[in-house]
């Protein structure tokens, strides 16, 4: 199987892959928005799990990551409900890892362990035990290739970054005992202050906390009188949306209806409707300087300035008022 992305190119997959790929479970992602419910207040905003499933699989495979660790990629969000991090919000989740609780289960009742199975490699050894997969995940603020890709494609897509920026960083990138680092302190600035824009200019976007807000409010009024069950949001966005449409629920349907293109949403620490505070992201990655592994911050103001600023941002939250 061949398969193209816009930002890695395009690459030959083993059997296994393409078949994980074309199984119930991951195409289901296609119909999930990476960024909860912001699409419906922003059509740009339309990256799905499924593209970043698929870049992350990729990039650790660019890296030089085993098949297993592809495979682990490609499945790490499997289990994202619809709306991604929505139903962190209404279940008052402020580590938002739901996802992550039901990941076992999600895993279990698909067809993915009778795919993994059949090419002999062990699902259970592969796909509960994250700890082994160095290039797919690390703890902030270093990288891995969750969050970077999350962050290139998020900021490549939405205008922020070019595709020759975004490819120009990746050949600073370097992997030693199984970790990815950078370079070089030029590109570690540039990925610092990429990074930043997805948290605060996207993350923290006043329209975008507003979207998210509001929909996980008609999701908990509709759980709340079971025009919806958990287990419908293991659907796709659009399946869950027409479900609480066509309940009736005229209450329901009037929070739901408030959330549209025409909202405005700004910050206003004196006046707001909405006080956010998500969970804190920071990124302050490793710079391979010789043979030497130095935090970027101690390289350069620039980051840690960043950091900083990010870091007061994130403790003081996000005061917002709708106008529209």
């Amino acid at each position: 199987m061949l398969i193209k992305d816009e930002i890695y190119g395009v690459y030959k997959l083993e059997k296994v892959l393409d078949e994980l790929i074309s199984s119930k479970p991951v195409q289901r992602l296609k119909g999930v928005h990476q960024g909860g419910a912001s699409f419906l207040v922003n059509e740009k905003w339309n990256v799905t799990r499924y593209e970043h499933s698929i870049g992350v699989m990729l990039l650790i495979r660019r890296f030089g990551g085993s098949v297993e660790e592809q495979i682990a990629g490609l499945l790490h969000d499997v289990s994202h409900t619809a709306f991604s991090h929505v139903i962190d919000g209404v279940l008052k989740n402020e580590a938002e890892d739901y996802h992550e609780h039901i990941f076992e289960r999600v895993v279990l009742e698909s067809e993915i362990p009778a795919i993994l199975k059949r090419h002999h490699i062990n699902y259970e050894h592969i796909l509960f035990d994250d700890s082994q997969w160095t290039l797919l995940e690390q703890p902030a603020p270093e990288l891995c290739a969750d969050r970077l890709d999350y962050t290139l494609r998020d900021m490549y897509r939405y205008g922020y970054i070019s595709l020759e920026e975004a490819q120009n960083f990746l050949g600073q990138l370097t992997v030693v005992d199984g970790r990815i680092y950078i370079s070089d302190i030029g590109a570690a600035e540039w990925f610092v202050k990429t990074y930043y824009k997805e948290v605060i200019d996207f993350f923290m976007d006043p329209l975008n906390i507003f979207a998210n807000d509001s929909l996980a409010k008609v999701i908990k009024k509709s759980l709340e009188k079971n025009l919806l069950h958990l287990n419908d949001l293991l659907g796709q966005d659009e399946e869950v949306l027409v479900k609480i449409k066509q309940s009736g629920d005229q209450e329901v349907q009037r929070l739901l209806e408030k959330i549209d293109h025409k909202v405005k949403a700004e910050e206003n620490r004196l006046d707001y409707d909405i006080h956010f505070k998500g969970k804190m992201r920071l990124i302050d990655p490793s710079v391979l300087i010789g043979s030497k592994l130095i935090r970027a911050s101690k390289l350069s103001e620039d980051v840690k300035n960043r950091g900083h600023k990010a870091y007061e941002k994130a403790k003081e939250g996000v005061y917002i008022k709708i106008k529209g």
